[in-house]
């Protein structure tokens, strides 16, 4: 490959923030030990707010954005990766106060990086990218519970925010690893969709989109909480005793307003998902059990793939809520 390759870069001088595709030079790439030549991306929430402005992530300009990417190592200073092998990147702050992946070469630190499983392909691994790796997480949080409280077998198990990238994955591993799931989605037109990703039962959003009673009726054993707020504070007053409540979005709002009696009583357990800074070793794990848990003939329905050019028309769309499924980024577009 030329030293030249195409990217797109940010850049803000005094009020002015602007967002470019252009050609550069390898020698822009002034960080890391690994160049990978990127295949794929990805558009996640953190991605289109670093588009619009920055999002209060980026603090050096110009930069590179990007949280997620695949592909195959070009150069490599770093003992653990040589030529060749193929590799996938989710967070550490890549993309943030690193360059990214919305370029046609990247250069990391190796530390990052892990070796993709034989049977996943470059462009299923975005496919996923961090919604889907946080899916994973969240999902084997739930089935925690059956070893931690050695074999208390996990049930029914709720899904909020459940139209988007997290939700509707994590509704499809759920489903697969057994239990039976309820979806909750604030838009009717994808019900079916989530039926057809394993979903047992659809509820709209407005059913707990309402101040929680101090403690309710028990329903579920695990909750995946995409959204926060109000929705999340009624799924909490609703888990059966000792169930796990993965928390990994904030869709609606960072607030909680919820009280202690259900952790008392109950014995229930809030466990955020920090997906960005996980170890390497649950990276490894959890990419290596990807395939056997989604159905990429079912998910690939619901993808749209874009350029770097495209990309920029399309990254408002996840602002305002506009995107079910996800938007996968083929750098060689």
């Amino acid at each position: 490959m030329s030293d030249q390759f195409k990217a797109l870069v940010l850049n803000q001088e005094g009020d002015k923030f602007t967002r470019e595709v252009k050609s550069i030079d390898k020698s822009f790439l002034n960080q890391g030990d690994v160049t990978i030549k990127v295949d794929y991306s990805d558009l996640n929430f953190k991605d289109g707010m670093i588009l619009e402005n920055g999002g209060r992530l980026v603090k050096e300009f110009p930069h590179i954005p990007g949280i997620d990417f695949s592909g195959s190592v070009l150069e490599s200073d770093n003992s653990k990766f040589k030529a060749g092998d193929e590799v996938i990147l989710t967070g550490f702050r890549v993309g943030e106060i690193f360059y990214g992946g919305y370029s046609q070469i990247a250069k990391v630190n190796g530390d990052f990086l892990v070796k993709k499983p034989n049977d996943l392909t470059s462009k299923e691994a975005m496919i996923l990218g961090t919604a889907g790796f946080t899916s994973l997480m969240a999902a084997f949080a739930i089935k925690a519970r059956e070893e931690i409280l050695l074999g208390a077998k996990v049930n029914d198990v709720l899904v909020t925010g459940a139209s988007g990238g997290v939700g509707s994955i994590a509704v499809m591993i759920l489903n697969k690893m057994g239990y039976s799931v309820t979806a909750v989605t604030g838009k009717d037109s994808r019900g079916e969709y989530l039926k057809s990703l394993g979903a047992k039962n659809v509820i709209n959003r407005s059913e707990f989109d309402k101040d929680p009673k101090l403690i309710d009726k028990g329903l579920w054993d695990g909750v995946v909480d995409t959204v926060g707020g109000k929705i999340l504070a009624n799924a909490i007053v609703q888990t059966n005793p000792n169930g796990i409540i993965a928390v990994c979005g904030n869709a609606s709002t960072n607030e909680l307003n919820t009280n202690v009696i259900p952790f008392m009583l109950r014995g229930i357990k809030l466990w955020g998902m920090d997906s960005a800074n996980c170890s390497i070793k649950r990276r490894e794990f959890i990419w290596g059990e990807a395939a056997k848990l989604i159905d990429f003939k079912i998910i690939e329905k619901s993808i749209q793939t874009v350029s770097l050019e495209e990309l920029i028309e399309t990254y408002p769309k996840i602002l305002k809520g506009e995107i079910s499924g996800r938007v996968l980024v083929d750098l060689n577009k």
